[in-house]
């Protein structure tokens, strides 16, 4: 059994490896180290993540996908949680999320536990995941919700400025690209995405014109 672990973050101002240390530790408590990281800043609501299926890809039948909480793994509509729940299922791979400790089984030995206590821990880990997978997206669309109203209201007063620009980043962007990478490569040296490096890029030539 090999235990891989997801991390995760919203956005490319967030720091997606925050939770590396105590993943390591917590597997470590279970008797078990982290085989491999897998590590990417996309949102948790969309299905198409090339990380997370890298270590879907990577997996082998009963192997650990091991996440700081299920808001990590999934902040996905119902069809698309649906979906994602049978790739795992498919590559007979387990969650083992440190927020619920239903699936910390998953990494003791069961040698001296009978089927039917194993199929009924499934069971509540799979229906507690189901749960928290609702909640995670519930949480993911009222804070969608407020973020809305909240600009409504400063665009009806006048007060609205947008997101503030990273100018840090974008210089850094700036002279990447002046040193004749690619877009692709600034992103990836910089953690940040390719839609950034080409506004930054377009922004450029905006102004050299």
């Amino acid at each position: 059994m090999f235990v891989r672990a997801y991390l995760r973050a919203s956005t490319t101002e967030q720091d997606a490896t925050r939770a590396r240390q105590a993943l390591i530790a917590f597997a470590a408590n279970q008797g078990h180290k982290i085989a491999a990281f897998y590590v990417e800043n996309v949102s948790g609501a969309r299905l198409d993540r090339p990380q997370l299926f890298k270590l879907l890809d990577d997996s082998h039948q009963g192997d650990v996908l091991l996440i700081e909480g299920v808001d990590r793994l999934s902040r996905l509509k119902q069809d698309d949680w649906d979906e994602l729940k049978a790739l795992i299922a498919a590559k007979k791979v387990t969650v083992v999320s440190m927020d619920l400790s239903t699936s910390h089984a998953a990494l003791k030995p069961t040698g001296g536990m009978d089927d039917f206590t194993k199929g009924m821990i499934a069971a509540v880990n799979g229906m507690l995941l189901d749960m928290l997978a609702v909640v995670a997206r519930k949480d993911y669309e009222d804070r969608r919700r407020r973020q809305a109203e909240g600009i409504a209201t400063a665009k009806a007063k006048g007060t609205y400025k947008g997101r503030p620009t990273d100018l840090d980043l974008h210089k850094r962007v700036s002279e990447l690209l002046g040193d004749g990478k690619s877009i692709r490569k600034v992103a990836e040296l910089l953690k940040c995405s390719t839609t950034t490096v080409q506004k930054v890029k377009q922004m450029n030539v905006l102004d050299a014109a």
